[in-house]
């Protein structure tokens, strides 16, 4: 029996989307981010809550830093389930200490902490029992002094960089989802409501159009961000209610076409409800471009929220937010550390234009005229 093959165009987008070099290489990009989003904190060094693990004496190192971490540990129990830990960072009640050199003496651990050029810190004493009854020095030595090397450096506060950069993915995909999300909900129901219905309504859901459109993104962003308050679920809402308005104009635009098809008369004809008629016969012909719009909201709102991030009313510290790290870090671009600055840049515009790529692939794979 010969093989048949199928020619519905769900298949025929995605064998034509596969062919795509570029878009194919953005999905596993963007996949590959989405997996270190969610378990950002295993794969962290720094796997405290926000990655906010700060060591003022070796602040702004070069990537590739290396020094001695004492751990002391605290003699409070933490009561946090392994899935709290995985998921929302370590509650670390413990105090790390970078140190230049250790030495025993009776039952004193003593220390040199660390401190640049010809400056020596002050020596401190620590006694063995702040580690454990009947501890050992080999064991203390094992157990509680390690060489941390720190991939990326670390930024002005002395928190290890890679870590902020691993846990603040999940800020960018964050408001990516959320904003979408948002976006899609609102403007395909007034999109779909103005095309199919027409009349009044048209008119009232282009009046909302054109008043939102008017004002400037990142003015009504602010304006709306100011009125909620300032905060991580606050900037989500205020970038999605700024983006619905480019969803609604184009589901409108590719109703008013779709409802003049024949198989929308014929269910007229048998007497569906417009509900009905609107979810199972208008939109699923109509989604197309919205999905490639969806794809570009998606670079637009990580854009967005950095830039109100760097002005100080996106997500607030200690969260890890890439725009707020460049707000942190831009004026060492002159201080010949350019990549505290550089580093956060170079992942916010790796994302984005992973997701503008994968737009221009799905707009060629669903071309019915290519």
């Amino acid at each position: 029996m010969p093989e048949t093959k199928s020619n519905s165009l769900s298949i025929l987008a995605l064998q034509k989307f596969k062919k795509n070099f570029w878009g194919v290489l953005s999905f596993y990009f963007i996949v590959f981010c989405a997996i270190i989003a969610v378990f950002a904190y295993v794969l962290a060094p720094d796997d405290s809550q926000n990655a906010n693990q700060m060591h003022l004496s070796i602040h702004s190192k070069p990537p590739g830093f290396k020094v001695q971490m004492l751990t002391i540990p605290s003699q409070e129990v933490s009561n946090q389930s392994f899935l709290n830990k995985v998921f929302f960072g370590k509650k670390n009640t413990d105090t790390e200490i970078p140190i230049d050199r250790y030495s025993f003496e009776n039952n004193v651990l003593k220390i040199s902490p660390y401190s640049e050029g010809e400056i020596k810190g002050i020596s401190k004493q620590i006694s063995l029992e702040r580690f454990s009854k009947g501890i050992t020095q080999e064991e203390i030595t094992q157990e509680f002094i390690r060489t941390q090397t720190f991939i990326l450096g670390t930024d002005k506060y002395g928190r290890d960089l890679l870590s902020r950069m691993l846990v603040g993915i999940r800020i960018s995909f964050s408001i990516g989802f959320v904003a979408v999300f948002i976006s899609l909900i609102l403007g395909i129901s007034l999109g779909a409501a103005a095309g199919y219905f027409g009349g009044k309504i048209d008119a009232m859901v282009m009046w909302l159009i054109n008043v939102t459109w008017s004002i400037p993104t990142l003015l009504l962003v602010i304006a709306i961000t100011l009125a909620l308050g300032k905060g991580f679920w606050q900037v989500f809402i205020a970038v999605g209610l700024t983006m619905w308005v480019e969803v609604a104009r184009v589901v409108r635009g590719q109703v008013l076409s779709v409802k003049q098809m024949q198989y929308v008369t014929a269910a007229r004809a048998l007497g569906f409800t417009n509900f009905r008629i609107i979810t199972k016969h208008v939109l699923p012909n109509s989604l197309a471009p919205v999905i490639i719009i969806a794809a570009a909201n998606f670079a637009a709102a990580i854009l967005i929220e950095s830039g109100l991030s760097f002005l100080g009313i996106g997500a607030q510290p200690p969260i890890p937010s890439w725009g707020a790290m460049i707000k942190d870090h831009y004026s060492y671009i002159i201080l010949g550390k350019a990549y505290l600055a550089i580093i956060p840049g170079l992942g916010i515009m790796s994302l984005v234009m992973a997701f503008m790529l994968i737009g221009n692939a799905l707009r060629d794979a669903l071309d019915v005229k290519g």
